[in-house]
């Protein structure tokens, strides 16, 4: 899954930089999962849309127009 790789990505960096104090590294880590989540969401509505046009296409086939 898209993003998954930020998320685990940001907990680290924002876990080191808790363990070290340094809050511009755990600043860095909170954005890199945010980052991720919002592409694991894009990702999900894009599955959902492909799966919406799929269907009106094959409806569309069904149904015959004059």
């Amino acid at each position: 899954m898209k993003g998954s790789a930020e998320v685990v990505k940001g907990r680290i960096e924002e876990a080191a930089g808790a363990l070290i104090g340094d809050d511009k590294l755990r600043s860095k880590g909170q954005t890199d999962q945010a980052v991720g989540h919002v592409k694991q969401v894009c990702e999900k509505c894009e599955c959902q849309a492909k799966k919406i046009v799929k269907n009106v296409i094959s409806t569309a086939k069904k149904e015959k127009c004059p």
